[in-house]
């Protein structure tokens, strides 16, 4: 088939036949000596066919054929740049391709929680004890923030190894379930966790923070790991959470800091109020987490308050909490107005509870389907950074 503008017009295009894998297509150019092919390049193909009303067909008639398989958005860069790097070297493809489905293993909007609280209680530590600020104190302050992800990776590698087929079905994307990651790299990549966190913390931080460590590490096992699985429980996995990601976190990186400073640990007003908060706080993730999940922990038989409860139910459960929470973060600022800055406190814990509101409408109206919960999910991990942002200036 050929495509002319007119009758009179000389001009000719080729037709364009179906697009092939980007396997075959790289096979074929470099046998042929060519550059490798993208789907994207047949974009001009197309919108001049598309875009000229006075294209006609002309050639005798075309048996119908398949259409040509669409790209859009990411999935086509993605196609692109697989191409592009299975034309260049393929060791470094593969190399790319590890180290993406580990930052994957990690769950990076895990780690931004426990990068951003550390930060904000060191912080917060530091402001309140200016004079004792040493350059000495950098590098053991990083060593604990990667001890800490270090921890974090352990957490959620150890879930994901014991979780692959929830995962096939909740969580596709997840290097594991989606065979990115093999259980052998997941083990190792675990031990490596574990095994460099603890030594972090043991060489630099005393026996009472690594115990505390170790606790964490502990809970994180039990929450996960057979015989125990903990996360079958919903009361036992949400008290698990908040401990992990609440108490712990904040007492021990503010213990931490002030014994750096030489001091010795005692509870300031802010800090009784960030440890508090956050593991309320905690206690919502922990329940709304399973909101997206809800198919795969019925498949599985997980109770979950989600599929207990259903999912509005929870996702009014957890807005709720939150709103108490933001409502005593503002009668804190008022009744303890030398405790806390009323001028920060009190109108961004106000737009963060208006926030919540308007999102919880959104969930409402899209009638709780699974992206509209996605995205309020994701709203509510916002919401977790925006509380440790704040913080250190309350």
């Amino acid at each position: 088939m050929e495509l002319s503008v007119s009758p009179s017009s000389s001009l000719r295009i080729p037709a364009i036949s179906p697009l092939r894998s980007s396997a075959s297509s790289h096979r074929r150019d470099v046998r042929g000596g060519g550059k490798p092919t993208c789907p994207c390049s047949a974009g001009p193909y197309f919108k001049l066919s598309q875009s000229s009303p006075s294209l006609r067909a002309s050639g005798p008639k075309s048996r119908s054929r398949p259409a040509p398989r669409r790209y859009s958005g990411k999935n086509l860069i993605r196609a692109c740049a697989r191409v592009g790097a299975a034309g260049s070297d393929p060791i470094s493809s593969k190399v790319s391709d590890f180290k993406d489905a580990c930052w994957r293993f990690l769950r990076p909007h895990t780690i931004r929680g426990t990068a951003l609280g550390s930060f904000s209680l060191v912080a917060r530590a530091l402001i309140e004890n200016s004079h004792l600020i040493k350059w000495s104190l950098l590098l053991k302050a990083f060593s604990g923030l990667f001890a800490l992800i270090c921890g974090n990776g352990y957490i959620v590698g150890i879930n994901q190894i014991y979780d692959i087929g929830i995962d096939k079905v909740n969580k596709p994307y997840l290097p594991i379930a989606a065979g990115d990651l093999s259980i052998q790299h997941a083990w190792l990549l675990v031990i490596f966790f574990a095994v460099t966190g603890l030594s972090i913390v043991a060489s630099n931080f005393g026996s009472f923070i690594t115990s505390l460590y170790s606790l964490g590490l502990f809970l994180g096992t039990i929450y996960s790991v057979p015989p125990f699985r903990m996360k079958r429980f919903p009361v036992a996995a949400f008290l698990i959470i908040a401990t992990v990601r609440g108490f712990l976190l904040n007492f021990g990186v503010y213990h931490a800091t002030r014994a750096a400073l030489g001091l010795q640990f005692e509870w300031s007003s802010p800090v009784a109020f960030i440890t508090s908060f956050v593991s309320l706080f905690a206690l919502v993730i922990a329940i709304t987490k399973d909101l997206p999940d809800v198919e795969g922990d019925r498949k599985f038989q997980i109770s979950t308050f989600a599929t207990k409860l259903g999912v509005r139910n929870i996702a009014f459960l957890g807005s709720g909490l939150l709103l108490l929470n933001y409502v005593a973060a503002i009668f804190a600022a008022v009744y303890m107005p030398q405790a806390f800055r009323r001028s920060l406190m009190i109108p961004a814990h106000s737009i963060l509870a208006l926030g919540l509101i308007f999102q919880a409408w959104v969930l409402e109206r899209a009638n709780y389907t699974k992206e509209a919960i996605a995205g309020y999910y994701r709203f509510i991990w916002n919401l977790f950074y925006a509380e440790y942002i704040i913080f250190p200036f309350i």
